[in-house]
């Protein structure tokens, strides 16, 4: 009886196909940091009466901190102890974060916080691919929801098989929760997987979960260490050569902007 060939002990292993792309939101997907979430924190603290404003370089120091809950309970604590020892304190932050989530679906819904350049292009590519695009963010889903519907319209939330978002974990970046709960939501393995993101703790988040990492920086990211990343680049681009994207460490794109292909080839150099 013929028998089925083994592959030898020592044979590599074969490489994992892409199956699914897992993108990162404020700041990978839009440019929603100062455009949309700062002012809308801001505006829920007017509101208040609590006398906090957070400048833009404050906000952005801030942003080690994942999560906005999160983020005003380390600002009360280590700016204004009076407020952080108040007995409704906790009453106040989900408050102050309520009002926040509703003044930047407002934004978002008015179009302050448009998609970074080929974001659209590449969702396209992946679709038109029957690849899987899929979200790991520690916004809440009503950010996310609003940001999508503004910007691909209604039910722009369906072109992402998975949403985790905010609250889907107890841990945020750089813990690697979110994206290990995104993959348990797609069925996949992380070597299957390619994230992008944009922030230092996301690409830690992204890389202790095993996913391979793509950087598209910006200019208030610009200068983290993102160790660790296949490629880091300061955006997708399109396809003009006067808008396209800049390679500032690892592998360039093949082109002026990156594509489904670029994707293909550093997830496969990474897993390889």
């Amino acid at each position: 009886m013929p028998t089925t060939p083994t592959a030898p002990a020592d044979a590599a292993p074969t490489p994992v196909d892409l199956r699914a792309v897992i993108f990162d939101v404020d700041g990978t997907l839009a440019d929603t940091e100062l455009n949309g979430h700062l002012p809308a924190f801001n505006q829920a603290f007017a509101e208040a009466g609590l006398g906090w404003h957070w400048s833009a370089p404050e906000y952005l120091r801030l942003l080690a901190i994942a999560g906005g809950k999160e983020r005003m309970i380390h600002y009360a604590r280590t700016q204004h102890p009076d407020v952080a020892a108040r007995a409704d304190f906790a009453e106040l932050i989900t408050h102050l974060h309520q009002e926040k989530t509703r003044h930047y679906a407002a934004r978002a819904a008015a179009g302050a916080t448009p998609l970074r350049p080929g974001i659209r292009r590449l969702l396209d590519e992946i679709a038109d691919a029957g690849l899987t695009a899929a979200i790991a963010t520690t916004t809440t889903l009503a950010n996310v929801h609003a940001l999508l519907r503004a910007q691909l319209g209604a039910g722009g939330e369906k072109r992402f098989a998975v949403i985790g978002a905010g609250d889907s974990v107890a841990r945020k970046k750089p813990a690697p929760d979110i994206y290990q709960w995104a993959l348990a939501e797609l069925g996949l393995s992380s070597e299957a997987c390619l994230a992008i993101e944009d922030s230092a703790i996301g690409v830690a988040a992204a890389r202790a979960a095993g996913l391979p990492v793509v950087v598209t920086a910006h200019a208030e990211s610009i200068g983290e260490d993102f160790s660790g990343a296949r490629a880091v680049l300061d955006g997708l681009g399109d396809p003009a050569p006067a808008e396209g994207a800049r390679a500032l460490a690892g592998t360039p794109p093949a082109d002026h902007a990156v594509t489904l292909a670029d994707l293909r080839r550093w997830h496969a150099e990474s897993v390889r």
